[in-house]
């Protein structure tokens, strides 16, 4: 394929330009002057990524979504949708993405096909759901259902994020006020606990010797840090290493149950997307392994997909993982026996939905004591260090 930079003119007059990838320059003049355009100039340009580097917001692919099933919904052909979303949308990158789908549909692809050529834009789950969706004739439908989806796991996502993001700044807020002490403040103060001679309090003593370590040592420190954590962040992009890492967050005290619930709430919504829109369970089940974005919860559905294969139901092999809480298998066990397994799964989905609300309300709550105590406990600690002297030499006159 190759990249071309094409102007061309409308028939109302206006100038149209933008990037596309061709096999050659003959079929994209083909395919610009199928959709009635006067044709400028055409000009190879860099071949670049569209997609691989490419930053769309998912709050983009939701609108996308929803506006493309309004259309099909109302009868218009799927290429003069795609057109007039490609009008609509303002974004550059999206932008090109949406005409390059609208040329591939144009030129025989299916809307399935188009769309996978795009990764990083549309998840497996997304293109899935709309072959099936292309299937079954209900395309309106299933893009419907996509967006609904989308914007409920956007939501569970930002919920995790912005309860997070208080105790992050106050922690670093925190470090930056101790390491200022440390390096600025308490030299000041040991130049004048000089001056005054005599022996030191034991608290004062350690202050000093923590800063001068401290000073002398601070690029070694920095740089330490630094190797530590591209060593800890290359082991936890390896196999073994995203394993242990999963696996020790899903253990921790408060954190680990959020993220467990964060997990749950989203294998079941995804999950009941999938088998209500059609798609095989065996495929519904790889695709949820693929999008939990925990290796615990991947290994735990492969082992139902295993299980599947040989003749087993999907409660049976998810009980013996150890990864669910014994409600979500009880439940999902019902549901497998009533015929009714998708609605059950978007009931567990709302009802993890409210325990991840107030486990993010309770984890606010219960950090910020916890980071107040904190400061109390380092800064004020240094603080009373810092004048444990002037108050031993006060006494001291007084007498």
């Amino acid at each position: 394929m190759t990249t071309f930079r094409y102007v061309a003119k409308e028939n109302t007059g206006k100038t149209v330009s933008g990037v596309l990838e061709y096999s050659d320059k003959a079929s994209l003049v083909d395919a610009l002057r199928k959709r009635g355009l006067v044709i400028i100039s055409i000009n190879e340009a860099r071949k670049k990524k569209m997609t691989g580097g490419a930053k769309v917001k998912l709050e983009e692919v939701v609108i996308f979504s929803r506006q493309l099933a309004t259309m099909v919904d109302s009868g218009i052909p799927l290429v003069q949708a795609m057109d007039i979303l490609h009008d609509q949308i303002e974004k550059s990158v999206f932008k090109n993405i949406a005409a390059t789908i609208r040329d591939d549909i144009e030129g025989g692809f299916n809307f399935s096909d188009a769309l996978s050529k795009h990764p990083s834009v549309f998840s497996p789950l997304y293109i899935n759901m709309v072959r099936a969706g292309e299937s079954s004739g209900a395309l309106d439908d299933i893009l419907d259902r996509l967006a609904s989806y989308l914007e409920k796991a956007n939501k569970l996502q930002r919920k995790v994020k912005s309860s997070l993001v208080y105790p992050a700044v106050v922690v670093a807020m925190a470090v930056l006020i101790t390491l200022v002490m440390l390096l600025k403040v308490i030299p000041t103060f040991k130049g004048i606990f000089g001056m005054l001679g005599g022996t030191l309090p034991l608290p004062t003593r350690i202050l000093i010797l923590v800063s001068d370590t401290l000073r002398n040592m601070f690029l070694y420190v920095v740089g330490v840090v630094v190797v530590a954590g591209f060593l800890l962040k290359r082991y936890i992009a390896t196999k073994q290493g995203r394993s242990v890492f999963d696996s020790m967050t899903l253990r921790m005290p408060i954190i680990g149950q959020l993220l467990r619930k964060v997990a749950v709430a989203k294998f079941t919504r995804t999950l009941a997307t999938l088998v209500k829109s059609g798609v095989p369970i065996l495929v519904s089940l790889e695709i949820v392994g693929k999008t939990s974005g925990n290796t615990v919860i991947e290994k735990a559905v492969e082992k139902v997909r295993t299980g599947i294969k040989e003749g087993e139901n999907i409660a049976g092999p998810l009980g013996k993982s150890g990864a669910f809480p014994p409600m979500v298998v009880r439940m999902i066990y019902v549901g497998e026996q009533t015929g009714e397994l998708e609605k059950m799964l978007g009931k567990i989905a709302d009802f993890y939905d409210d325990q991840v609300d107030a486990a993010v309300s309770g984890l606010t709550s219960l950090i910020e004591p916890l980071i107040i105590a904190f400061l109390g406990v380092v800064i004020g600690g240094i603080v009373i260090a810092m004048f444990l002297p002037v108050f031993k030499l006060t006494e001291i006159l007084s007498h």
